[in-house]
């Protein structure tokens, strides 16, 4: 099997560290310059912060339950 038995606490790890990272980078800095383009957020300068916390929130327990599986 591919990454061994373990595939799937892996997967978990990756996701929920990169929820809760992109958010929290959402959170700290949100981007300055928009594109012209870019029409479908342009009315968004920052993301929603009780949305962003609680997807932090998840993403670290999700991770953190992941670490916690491939540790034991």
């Amino acid at each position: 099997m591919f990454l061994g038995e373990d595939l799937l606490a892996w997967l978990l790890l990756a996701l929920g560290g990169a929820m809760a990272v992109g958010n929290l980078a959402a959170l700290i800095k949100p981007p300055v310059e928009r594109s012209p383009s870019c029409q479908a957020t342009a009315d968004l300068e920052r993301p929603p912060l009780w949305r962003s916390l609680i997807y932090i929130v998840l993403g670290s327990a999700v991770s953190v339950w992941a670490l916690v599986t491939l540790v034991a």
